[in-house]
């Protein structure tokens, strides 16, 4: 396939989306899955397969009648189930004349509510597989959901994010509602969630989560978590703050990410423009700032298997792929043993080459038009990677040939 080929879908009018996420236990198939964002039209989960070898997207839809998909994530063990942060509306009562009351329309009255909400459900069977489809329009054999519990946030608030045990089996969840960090045990395959425990933000004002990931690290017991411009890491065996990094941006922190094979580093993103990396052993200073977008930065994600590569996408409409070497777990490249370099003469090229190497941007991808919302690496393929724009547009790109070989070689 060619590199950097965009591939765009969209329906007809084209779905506003800003949920993207690989099927994380899927490692064959290139598959993602698109929430769309629409209060007009029933939204949809567009679950989407990447044909490396013919360079072509298939694409079957399923319906998520409920609302509009804010977060969409998948279990790490089982392929068929996902989970949705979704808002919903609840209309409110206006009095009229003669004490009757009417149900006010979403779009005529100011004071419906949209209540942000979040499930766990299962996809039809035929569809854990993907596509094999033509891209043709699917959504007119659009499949249903099944819905196999509510992570019922009546006491804690709004849900603004939630997200799987990593490598787990698929049966502990957390998730963001208001100022409350929650922890799920999903029970009876799936269709009951049990709180088990509970942490709450304290301080002055409205207190509310942004987003959070769970670290991959300490037998995945830890989890760190992003409200307005602080960024606080949570041992979830006690369900206390283990670190607080106060003014990690500018502005209103956006996204993090944990580096899979570095345990103490983190980065984030942010309204200030910038993504910065942290050792959460000092959080004093960033270890890294970089400064490459121009506004907004939505998402950031280490690659799975090449720790140096970070892409990030923004309101700016553009992702920007990175090789921050230096900070990576190998910041020399691959080192030869000396034991293999019997010629003296390689034994002095090799001491030459052990200065770190140099961080770059690698690459900036202008394909979309509109804020990009969401970016992330494919399951199954450490070189291919999907944004994801307001407008519905998904595009996948690979990571430039000549660093692929360069890190691999």
């Amino acid at each position: 396939a060619s590199e950097g080929r965009p591939v765009g879908h969209g329906s007809e009018p084209p779905p506003r989306a800003r949920a993207l996420t690989p099927q994380t236990a899927e490692t064959d198939a290139v598959r993602f899955l698109v929430g769309t964002q629409s209060l007009k039209y029933d939204n949809q989960i567009h679950i989407v397969d990447f044909d490396d070898e013919n360079n072509i997207i298939n694409k079957n839809v399923l319906l998520h009648q409920v609302g509009e998909i804010w977060q969409i994530s998948t279990s790490p063990a089982d392929k068929g189930v996902l989970a949705t942060c979704y808002g919903k509306s609840k209309c409110c009562f206006a009095s009229v004349s003669g004490g009757r009351k009417v149900t006010a329309r979403l779009g005529e009255v100011s004071d419906s509510k949209v209540v942000s909400c979040a499930a766990v459900w299962r996809m039809p069977k035929e569809l854990e597989l993907g596509s094999h489809e033509s891209p043709d329009d699917s959504s007119s054999n659009a499949q249903t959901l099944k819905l196999l519990c509510h992570l019922d946030n009546t006491a804690h608030g709004n849900m603004a994010c939630v997200a799987w045990e990593p490598m787990g089996d698929g049966k502990k969840i957390i998730s963001l509602a208001d100022n409350h960090l929650l922890l799920w045990d999903l029970q009876e395959s799936s269709s009951q969630a049990v709180l088990t425990s509970s942490a709450a933000l304290e301080g002055k004002g409205q207190l509310k989560f942004t987003s959070g990931r769970w670290s991959p690290h300490h037998n995945c017991t830890q989890i760190a978590t992003a409200n307005d411009t602080a960024i606080r890491g949570w041992d979830t065996r006690s369900m206390s703050q283990i670190y607080c990094i106060e003014n990690a941006h500018g502005q209103l922190v956006r996204d993090l990410d944990f580096n899979p094979n570095k345990q103490y580093y983190l980065a984030s993103c942010g309204d200030d423009c910038k993504v910065k990396f942290w050792d959460t052993r000092n959080v004093a200073d960033p270890v890294k700032t970089l400064e490459e977008h121009s506004h907004w930065v939505w998402n950031v994600r280490y690659n799975h298997s090449h720790d140096q590569l970070i892409l990030t996408g923004s309101s700016d409409s553009r992702v920007i792929l990175s090789n921050m070497v230096s900070i990576s777990s190998e910041p020399f490249g691959h080192l030869v043993d000396d034991d293999d370099l019997s010629d003296p003469e390689d034994h002095h090229q090799e001491e030459k080459s052990k200065e770190p190497l140099e961080d770059s941007v690698i690459a900036t991808y202008e394909e979309h038009e509109d804020s990009v919302y969401a970016v992330e690496w494919s399951s199954a393929d450490p070189w291919l990677f999907a944004s994801l724009s307001y407008d519905g547009r998904l595009v996948i790109n690979r990571v430039p040939r000549a660093l692929k070989y360069h890190i691999l070689l």
